[in-house]
């Protein structure tokens, strides 16, 4: 999958080419970075936002909208200051463990990384999530200016409640973590929370070392940001394809006067990172056709909302160069299919539809690239299908890399999985699916195949916020990874996709979804597609979360177990991959064949040891195999190994193969 919904072609060449300038411009004003001020005032409210934290999971202040109290402390990991008072959160952490307070810290320097942060933590001995804010731009709407500065947020008014040092220990230039603690400051702040009373000391000053806010230091400047030269290029690269007339976005970025009304809106959704809606972490391996904005752009467009978002002199490059979406992205298709038409009703649930369409062509044809076009965007979940491309909201488009493609057979049947979602208004979709072909003479040479990771012992208890579920493929010969297509429901909270080479015992996080949106789905696409020696196991984790507080919760009371309706759960990963032996004339179907047996063992082994203990099993499938574990268990070793495994799971994997044979839409 690319990922691009539409064209950017819309958009002005010459306000595209303003974008590079503009944000160099912006980010040249404050490329001096001043000290930050000895004191900085503190919001009366905290404002929402989310941000990944150094296990690339996602955290959004609101989410812990029903803790008795929320504590952020400051953080730097360069700094021993900070590390001291780390222990300190640690600690209170463990002791308010039981009475629902959530802590956090937040890194706000731009030269922290994920690993730097995760090896700093474990070397100062604390499991709190650190915020990384390195975009600034939560820091400084907090209000941070010192190393260690803890802010104590009370959830029912999201009201700053206090703003110091964690205690007294931490007051002054250097920590004294070892001495007696005289004053309290966070504990008392959140015990008065707790107890329903009134916060009596609520800010106290503090002299440890100072934290940088160049954009803070600038907020005068912010009112001459230019909106003709440095906002409008930055919409009209990273928005105005969704945002156009008849685009999938739901309103049009068409003039100054539209982006103004939506600001705040806009300033909403960068902050709390929903849009643009690209879930992958940008801190991880580099991605194709990425659609996340790079720090500058973000700093550029809030810090412009926040000043007013100002017209300013000059000409109006949306307004001038304002067109409606194309009907299909890549142009004409060579071929156009259309699926019978379906009446989705106004409500209840709809099951899957399985329509089929026969390939009417007279000659095969390899596939280079397809769009689906959905009916009524409002009703179509999604699509799958086998191998023509596939469909989910802001994902419709897949373009193979050059060279690869998919063939199409004379007479084949197009089998397509379509998931119907009701929403309060009957109406008749008609799904169209439009093939792109290389031309005759070029044929590509590499085969581009497709395989799924699936979890169908998927169990989720009644009310449980994180709870984890491992699967994993293993590649029987070398391969080249391409793309990467994850799919869950609505308690999907995050997933993380890991490669472990043969003879290691590490395994390197290759892409993470810090926030799962089961709204915005897609594949991604690695810029550098990924080397899969023989005997690597790609491996799936994925969270979900079945807790009151995920607000997409049908029902938190429920176990949840696999289905395919929206209000069940799926851990479905799909692949984009090349077996690196194969071409177009001598093509390796026993590779596949090899691959598909190894998904029993990935659906069940949640260790990833290689083996199933009796412990390991659960879900539907567990409770068939639990009676019979001791008599497949032949050797008597108390675990089932591939061998003692495979005439058990027989039918199993027959089943979940003829599920990869409807393609996700990550293919």
């Amino acid at each position: 999958m690319n990922g691009k919904t539409l064209s950017i072609a819309m958009a002005s060449v010459a306000a595209i080419a303003l974008v590079g300038a503009g944000v160099a411009a912006y980010a040249q004003k404050g490329s001096k970075a001043m000290a930050a001020v000895t004191q900085v005032a503190i919001p009366e409210k905290a404002d929402n936002f989310r941000l990944v934290d150094n296990n690339s999971k996602g955290h959004e202040l609101f989410y812990y909208k029903n803790s008795a109290a929320i504590v952020v402390v400051s953080y730097d990991a360069s700094s021993p200051f900070a590390a001291q008072a780390a222990a300190a959160v640690q600690a209170m952490k463990t002791a308010y463990a039981g009475r629902n307070v959530t802590f956090l810290m937040l890194d706000s320097n731009p030269a922290d990384t994920e690993a730097g942060v995760t090896a700093a933590a474990k070397a100062a001995g604390f499991d709190v999530p650190v915020l990384i804010d390195d975009a600034q731009l939560v820091g400084e709407s907090l209000g941070v200016s010192h190393v260690a500065q803890a802010f104590v947020i009370q959830p029912k008014t999201w009201k700053v409640v206090y703003s110091g040092p964690v205690d007294d220990r931490f007051a002054g230039p250097k920590a004294m973590p070892k001495a007696a603690v005289k004053s309290a400051y966070v504990k008392d702040a959140v015990d008065a929370l707790i107890a329903g009373q009134s916060v009596k000391v609520q800010s106290v000053k503090m002299a440890s070392p100072t934290l940088a806010f160049p954009g803070r230091d600038r907020q005068a400047e912010f009112a001459k940001i230019s909106y003709e030269k440095e906002v409008a290029p930055v919409l009209a690269k990273n928005c105005v394809a969704c945002h156009s007339e008849g685009g999938i976005g739901p309103f049009a970025m068409t003039s100054y006067e539209k982006v103004k009304g939506f600001a705040p809106m806009i300033r909403e959704t960068l902050r709390t990172d929903r849009m643009p809606p690209y879930n992958a972490d940008p801190h991880l391996l580099p991605l194709k056709d990425s659609m996340n904005l790079s720090n500058q752009e973000q700093q550029l467009l809030v810090h412009w909302i926040e000043a007013g978002a100002p017209r300013g002199e000059g000409s109006d490059p949306l307004k001038l160069n304002a067109k409606p979406a194309p009907e299909w992205e890549l142009g004409t298709p060579d071929k156009i299919i259309t699926l019978p038409a379906f009446a989705v009703p106004a409500s209840g649930v709809v099951d899957y539809q399985n329509p089929s369409v026969i390939n009417d062509m007279t000659e095969g044809r390899w596939l280079r690239a397809s769009q689906v076009k959905a009916g009524d965007r409002r009703a179509v979940h999604h699509l799958l299908s086998n191998g023509v491309g596939g469909y989910a909201v802001g994902a419709e488009t897949t373009a193979y890399p050059e060279g690869t493609g998919t063939w199409v057979a004379p007479g084949q049947k197009f089998q397509f999985q379509m998931h119907y979602t009701p929403f309060g208004k009957a109406t008749t979709d008609v799904t169209r699916v439009g093939l792109y072909f290389y031309p005759k003479d070029q044929d590509p040479t590499i085969v581009r195949r497709s395989a799924v990771i699936a979890n169908i012992g998927i169990e989720i208890g009644p009310n449980e916020p994180r709870h984890q579920e491992t699967a994993y493929i293993t590649f029987p010969a070398d391969a080249t990874l391409f793309t990467v297509f994850p799919h869950a429901h609505y308690r999907g909270e995050n997933a993380q996709i890991f490669v472990k080479k043969p003879g290691s015992d590490k395994e390197e996080l290759i892409l993470s979804l810090p926030k799962y949106d089961f709204n915005w789905q897609r594949g991604y696409d690695f810029a550098t597609p990924l080397a899969i020696p023989a005997g690597t196991k790609l491996i799936t984790r994925y969270e979900y979360d079945n807790s009151a507080n995920n607000p997409a919760n049908p029902d938190p009371t429920i176990k949840v177990t696999w289905g395919e309706q929206s209000f069940e759960e799926m851990q479905y990963t799909a692949l984009g991959f090349r077996w690196n032996d194969e071409t177009a004339k001598n093509q390796k179907p026993e590779h596949m064949v090899a691959m598909n047996a190894s998904r029993s063992m990935g659906m069940l082994d949640s260790n990833v040891d290689g083996k199933i203990a009796k412990t390991e099993l659960r879900g539907r499938i567990g409770a068939a195999m639990s009676a019979r574990f001791d008599m497949m268990d032949s050797n008597k070793d108390g675990f089932l190994d591939e061998k003692e495994l495979a005439p058990a799971m027989g039918a199993l994997s027959g089943r979940i193969a003829a599920g990869q044979a409807q393609q996700s839409v990550g293919q």
